[in-house]
C-alpha cells in the first residue's frame, strides 16, 4: 500500500526595504490514512484540490511579482534618462528673420518662447522652413515647441536657409552686442547629443545642398588684400616671402584684431574666414543659375566655423571675442548681400557652442535624403525566350485547328444543305404545294 503526500500552500506577500516582493510560505502535509486505498475517490479528489490550490497560489505569485518588477524597471529607466539628459552638452541657437519678411515668431506675439529645444527639433525646424513636411516620430510636445517658433502659416515659408554651426563661441557675449543682427533673432537654449541630429529631406531634385565647408584650393596674397579691403581692413605683405603678411582689421568697438600669417593658429582661422566668403559667394551665383530655370528647388547653405576654437585654444577668451568680432562683421556683410540676392526668402539658423560640447563627429546636423522609390510601370513582363516560343507555338497550333474545323463544319453544311430532299416536311419548303 503506498502513501500519497499532498500540499497545502497558504502564500503571504510582503515587500522588504530594499524593494523586493518575497512570498512567505507554510505547507502542511496531508498523508492518506494507512486503511485507505490507494484509488480511494476521496483521496484523488484531495489532491486534484490541493495542486489546484497549489497552481492558482503560484500564477498569482508570478503575476504580483511581474508586475512589480515592471514599475522597478520603470523607476530605473527614468532615472537613467534623466541622468542622460543632464550629461547632455548644450549651447544656444539663433533664429534670423529676414529685414522685409517675418518667418519667425516676434517677441511681442502673445506666445510662449521655448525655454529649451534638442538637436532634432531645430532639425525639423529647418525641414519646414525649406518647405518640406518634419518628421512622423516627432512628437506632439516636440511640434508645440516648433509652433512657437515658427510663425504658423504654411504657405509663407522661405524655402532657403542658412545653417552655421560655430564652435567655441561665448552666446552670451553674442546677446550682449547689441549692434548685431543677433540682437534682434530669437534665440533659446539647445541640447546636443552625442549622436549627429538629422535634418531629413524628400529628394535631391527637390532641393539643393551647398556645402560652405569646401576648402581654398589656392590662397595667396592677393585674396588676402581683396578681403581686407571689403573687411574694411589693410594687408601688409612682404615682397621676399609670400603668405607671411599682416592682417590687420579694425572692429566696431576701437580695437584692431592683428593676424600674422607666419603664425599657425592666425593662419587657420583666416582660411577659415576665407572660405566662409568664397563659400557663401558660390552659393549666390548658384542661386542666380537656379532662378533662371523652371524647377526652383529649395535650398540649404549649411557650413561649419572652427577659426574661433582655434583662437580659443592658442590665445585664449580674450583673442577669441576679437575673432568672433571679426566672424560677426563678415557674417552681416555676407547676410546682406544674401538677402539682396535671395529678395528676403531666405532665413539664417546659427548653432554656437564651446568646446566641451562639440559632438564626437564633427558636425551637429547631418543632412539625410530619403530613399528615391522606384518607378513601376504597368507592363507586360518580359519572359525567356523558351518560353515565348513554346507560348507561340501552342497558340499557332490552336489557331489552325480551330480555323480547319470551321472551314470543315462550313462545307459540310452546305453540302448537306444543297442535297436536302425536297419533301412537305421539309422545314425550307413547307409552305410549298408540290404536284
Amino acid at each position: 500500500m503506498c502513501h500519497h503526500t499532498s500540499r497545502r500552500i497558504r502564500l503571504n506577500y510582503e515587500i522588504t526595504s530594499r524593494n523586493e516582493l518575497r512570498a512567505v510560505g507554510s505547507s502542511r502535509s496531508l498523508r492518506c490514512p494507512n486503511n485507505q486505498s490507494s484509488g480511494s475517490p476521496d483521496e484523488s479528489s484531495n489532491e486534484i484540490v490541493n495542486l489546484a490550490f497549489e497552481n492558482q497560489h503560484g500564477n498569482l505569485l508570478r503575476s504580483v511579482y511581474s508586475q512589480h518588477q515592471y514599475i522597478l524597471d520603470l523607476i530605473i529607466s527614468f532615472d537613467f534618462d534623466f541622468n542622460l539628459i543632464q550629461a547632455e552638452s548644450s549651447g544656444s541657437v539663433f533664429f534670423i528673420d529676414g529685414s522685409s519678411q517675418q518667418f519667425f515668431r516676434k517677441s511681442s506675439d502673445d506666445v510662449v518662447k521655448p525655454d529649451s529645444i534638442v538637436d532634432t527639433e531645430a532639425g525639423a525646424a529647418i525641414s519646414i522652413l525649406l518647405g518640406f513636411a518634419p518628421p512622423s516620430t516627432l512628437s506632439a510636445a516636440s511640434s508645440s515647441k516648433l509652433n512657437q517658433v515658427l510663425v504658423p502659416n504654411p504657405f509663407n515659408r522661405p524655402r532657403a536657409v542658412f545653417m552655421l554651426e560655430i564652435r567655441g563661441a561665448d552666446d552670451s557675449k553674442l546677446l550682449a552686442k547689441d549692434d548685431t543682427i543677433f540682437s534682434n533673432a530669437l534665440s533659446s537654449k539647445i541640447f546636443i547629443r552625442s549622436k549627429k541630429a538629422e535634418i531629413q529631406l524628400p529628394d535631391e531634385d527637390e532641393v539643393v545642398v551647398v556645402s560652405l565647408d569646401e576648402p581654398l584650393a589656392d590662397f595667396n596674397d592677393k585674396e588676402l588684400g581683396n578681403f581686407a579691403s571689403w573687411i574694411g581692413g589693410t594687408y601688409l605683405s612682404e615682397n621676399e616671402e609670400p603668405l607671411n603678411g599682416e592682417l590687420i582689421i579694425p572692429l566696431a568697438t576701437g580695437a584692431n584684431l592683428k593676424l600674422h600669417m607666419s603664425k599657425k593658429a592666425d593662419r587657420e582661422f583666416t582660411l577659415s574666414v576665407l572660405s566662409l566668403v568664397r563659400n557663401s559667394r558660390r552659393a549666390i551665383e548658384m542661386h542666380e543659375d537656379i532662378s533662371h530655370g523652371l524647377h526652383y528647388p529649395a535650398e540649404l547653405l549649411t557650413g561649419s566655423f572652427d577659426g574661433i576654437k582655434v583662437l580659443q585654444e592658442q590665445y585664449g577668451p580674450e583673442v577669441a571675442e576679437l575673432g568672433m568680432d571679426v566672424l560677426l562683421a563678415t557674417f552681416s556683410k555676407l547676410y546682406t548681400a544674401l538677402e539682396a540676392t535671395y529678395k528676403g526668402q531666405i532665413v539664417g539658423v546659427i548653432f554656437c557652442y564651446g568646446t566641451d560640447a562639440s559632438p564626437e563627429s564633427g558636425k551637429m546636423m547631418d543632412v539625410v535624403f530619403a530613399p528615391r522609390r522606384s518607378v513601376r510601370w504597368l507592363e507586360e513582363t518580359e519572359a525567356s525566350d523558351e518560353v515565348t516560343l513554346s507560348v507561340l507555338l501552342v497558340r499557332r497550333t490552336l489557331a489552325w485547328i480551330t480555323g480547319i474545323i470551321l472551314v470543315i463544319a462550313t462545307l459540310l453544311g452546305i453540302y448537306f444543305l444543297l442535297n436536302m430532299p425536297l419533301t412537305r416536311d421539309t422545314l425550307l419548303y413547307s409552305n410549298v404545294k408540290l404536284d
